[in-house]
């Protein structure tokens, strides 16, 4: 997010209609949940909070002829919801549509999370939450790759087994034999396995900090390389959020210069207090790692 962005959107809204619309449906919605806004205003970056904390991140894109050209939108979501668009509607709209979207996806995402934060997924990087499979490694070279039903998620998942040999052979009988012993209100990973009778090895817990994270607000896994940034020049993201449903990685660099353009933050010594940019959450950033 850009310094001072709000003061530049107001700016921009004395220049024409459609800068003065979106200015003003911005705060409806309200500049805390702005994570970024384009320099012309069409691109604009929204989160959200599902009912179980979760930050979810909506892309919207503005044709200069809005509201009567209905908004593109894009979000971490396995589907996007169907957009019911008129002229007398307004970017709060569009954001209430988002929230009762996410609302019938929270089984689904439960479900995911109780995969993600226990077994060992396969690239991990690339298990989103708009993608319905994970790939598992089950031991002995061996992997299944589960696709879950976004739509009824506690129901038996399609899968797919994976490798060599006898071991993967042995998993695959056993699935079969007892696919009649799955039930729907035990959780997932305990029906898992029930049915492949072994106990799936689990997330190392060192694995679970082990990730390169782009930035929040600069959109990049490391800094510029330059003299300008001192002893940070070229650094990896080092803040994460200590929100468990948000956990968003940040430069503490790109957190202290957002951090400052935020009227409520406040300082104690080289320590600065503040919310989160994506869950809100209070965050403390030390200022040691500011330019010089």
């Amino acid at each position: 997010m850009e310094v001072n962005q709000q003061a530049r959107c107001r700016e921009l809204a004395k220049s024409s209609s459609f800068y003065s619309t979106v200015y003003s449906e911005i705060e409806e919605v309200g500049w805390d949940h702005l994570v970024r806004a384009g320099g012309d205003l069409s691109f604009l970056i929204f989160r959200v909070l599902d009912k179980k904390g979760r930050v979810h991140v909506m892309e919207i894109q503005l044709d200069k002829a809005y509201p009567r050209v209905p908004p593109m939108v894009s979000a971490d979501v396995p589907y996007i919801f169907n957009l019911k668009w008129s002229m007398n509607l307004r970017l709060k709209n569009l954001v209430q549509q988002f929230e009762k979207h996410l609302e019938k996806l929270q089984g689904f995402w439960s479900t995911l999370d109780e995969i993600d934060r226990s077994l060992q997924i396969v690239d991990s990087k690339q298990a989103s939450r708009a993608i319905p499979s994970r790939q598992i490694h089950v031991g002995n070279d061996c992997f299944i790759i589960f696709f879950i039903d976004i739509n009824d998620p506690r129901s038996l998942p399609e899968c797919r087994f994976m490798g060599l040999g006898n071991t993967v052979n042995s998993l695959r009988k056993t699935w079969k034999r007892n696919v009649d012993k799955w039930e729907r209100d035990k959780a997932f990973l305990e029906n898992l396995e029930c049915l492949l009778n072994t106990q799936l090895p689990r997330l190392a817990d060192e694995e679970t900090n082990n990730h390169l994270d782009e930035c929040g607000i600069c959109y990049a896994q490391y800094l510029p390389i330059g003299d300008e940034l001192g002893p940070q020049t070229g650094s990896a993201t080092d803040y994460t959020c200590e929100n468990n449903s948000c956990s968003k990685a940040f430069h503490s660099m790109c957190l202290v210069d957002w951090l400052r353009s935020i009227t409520t933050t406040r300082q104690s010594f080289n320590v600065l207090f503040g919310n989160c940019p994506y869950c809100s959450e209070p965050i403390a950033v030390k200022i040691n790692a500011t330019k010089n």
